[in-house]
């Protein structure tokens, strides 16, 4: 099976969280933080995106444990025979979450019974917690409910003890896991500064312009005061990705040139992530804002070819493509020049002690220059430019060092229509024609497929005419950006589901 380069199972969080969290949850013998206390901490603490400790603790609450508490924690009397009371585990407690980001599901719940339990013992915690409930809403905002239940079953995940402080902390660490995979740094950013922090508008921008923004997916646009568009983005939360522009620290002079000029904000909904993805890739090479990193439908590219040599080794060489006519898909990789293909046959090379000689980075070995490459010295290679390694040995690391970077192969018969639709709406839906990861068009209904000489392979059921008519692709070249949307979400069942998307075969009415 072909993998991507795009989504990868990891144990990482995304860069976008806080670098150093402590997830928590506290069980407790009732829901008010003046009254009730706590009978049972767990913590999870989370360092530049990796799980560095787990922690637990019960705690003598010194007052009844009611039966309905008992019945939804499973905590008995008897399991708190013995334990510690607040103040024995207090300072403890206190150099494992401060100078943390504080995250909890409701924050407030569990931040207000921390506060009070400190306060009895004459310690002030103060913090600004982050909410994996408010998380879930704004990067989720298709679902209705986001308590920890619904996000467990939304994400099937495996808990053991529901309602037991640890493992519930645990369920917020894979909710984090999981939301790493499906959104971008700048997304997952975004809503956790959100959530910290409420910034002031650029001095050119009235409130009423976020005010109008709505939470839901979508394409955002900024113009100055005389209408030049000035930057386009998308998100699945667009008032919050608009605010997180002027929570920045501007360290990049361009984004604070930008911030000063902004007076209006533009927007457009779409049903999902996926047509905010596929929208912005557009609008941003049609549209060329000023501030945006400029996007180009390259008519060439290149990709590594990989042969062998006499000795048997593999090598490997950059060679242009032309994208108009198809790309191979026994090459490998897709680049926008040689100096990023390069750059990451460079990388390779390190993480998978390569020889620069057979990966074309240095002058090909022969009978005349029997010399080891430089990086043979530097005990980098293991000897394969002088026949030193064997070739299949060498051979087989290459190949895993490339199996990330195949292309995709098309993975349906034809071409298909995938109906993105908002799960919230019905009637909010958008019909878009691919083929052999091209993008045709996005169609107004489905009586516009037979322009395009296609039919649907079976019945439609539910899906209705749309009004919702944007943009016709006229170019039907291979776009790299695009291919890059449409992998992720074409591949990933789970992307798929969270985005309502469904995918409808189409058959040929002619042929050439």
């Amino acid at each position: 099976m072909q993998l991507s380069w795009f989504d990868h199972h990891t144990s990482h969080l995304s860069e976008g969280f806080p670098s150093n969290m402590v997830l928590l949850d506290c069980e407790t013998t009732g829901g008010n933080a003046t009254r009730n206390r706590i009978i049972e901490v767990g913590l999870l603490i989370i360092e530049d995106g990796k799980l560095m400790k787990r922690w637990q603790t019960f705690v003598d609450p010194e007052a009844i444990l009611p039966p309905f508490i008992q019945k939804i924690t499973g905590i008995t009397p008897a399991m708190l025979v013995g334990a510690p009371v607040f103040m024995d585990v207090a300072e403890q407690l206190l150099q494992l979450i401060d100078g943390r980001t504080l995250v909890a599901h409701n924050a407030r719940f569990d931040y207000g019974f921390l506060k009070n339990e400190f306060a009895r013992v004459g310690i002030t915690y103060t913090t600004k917690p982050l909410c994996s409930v408010k998380f879930s809403r704004a990067l989720y905002p298709q679902f209705n409910r986001h308590g920890l239940s619904h996000i467990i079953k939304r994400f099937d995940l495996t808990i053991e003890n529901r309602h037991r402080a640890l493992d519930d902390a645990e369920m917020i660490y894979q909710f984090f896991l999981k939301s790493s995979a499906l959104f971008s740094v700048d997304e997952i950013s975004a809503t956790c500064k959100q959530q910290q922090k409420r910034p002031a508008l650029p001095m050119n921008l009235p409130s009423s312009e976020i005010d109008k923004l709505p939470p839901c997916a979508g394409v955002y646009y900024f113009y100055d005061s005389q209408s030049v568009l000035l930057y386009v983005g998308k998100s699945v939360h667009i008032r919050n990705r608009v605010m997180s522009h002027f929570n920045q620290d501007h360290k990049n002079p361009k984004d604070l040139q930008m911030s000063a000029k902004i007076a209006h904000v533009d927007f457009h909904k779409t049903p999902s992530d996926f047509g905010a993805q596929l929208l912005e890739s557009q609008q941003i090479k049609t549209l060329s804002p000023l501030y945006n990193r400029r996007l180009r439908k390259l008519k060439k590219m290149y990709q590594l070819r990989s042969y062998l040599n006499s000795q048997g080794y593999r090598r490997l060489e950059i060679a242009s493509v032309d994208v108009s006519e198809g790309i191979g898909e026994d090459n490998i990789g897709l680049f926008r020049s040689p100096r990023q293909a390069t750059k990451k046959i460079e990388s390779l090379a390190d993480e998978f002690f390569l020889c620069h000689k057979l990966l074309g980075l240095e002058p090909a070995p022969s009978k005349k220059n029997a010399k080891p490459c430089f990086r043979a010295q530097l005990n980098r290679c293991r000897g394969a430019c002088v026949g030193e390694e064997d070739t299949s040995l060498y051979n087989q690391r290459l190949a895993s060092a490339l199996q990330d970077y195949q292309i995709q192969i098309w993975p349906y018969p034809g071409p298909i229509l995938l109906e993105e639709k908002n799960i919230d709406e019905d009637e909010y839906s958008t019909m878009h024609l691919i083929d052999n990861w091209r993008y045709i068009a996005k169609l107004q209904d489905i009586s516009q497929l037979y322009d395009y000489d296609l039919a649907p392979t079976q019945q439609w059921g539910d899906i209705k005419n749309n009004t919702q008519l944007q943009t016709t692709v006229d170019e039907v070249n291979f776009d790299l950006d695009i291919y890059f949307i449409l992998v992720r979400f074409l591949t990933n069942s789970e992307r798929m589901n969270m985005n309502n998307l469904k995918v409808w075969p189409l058959s040929r009415l002619s042929v050439d």
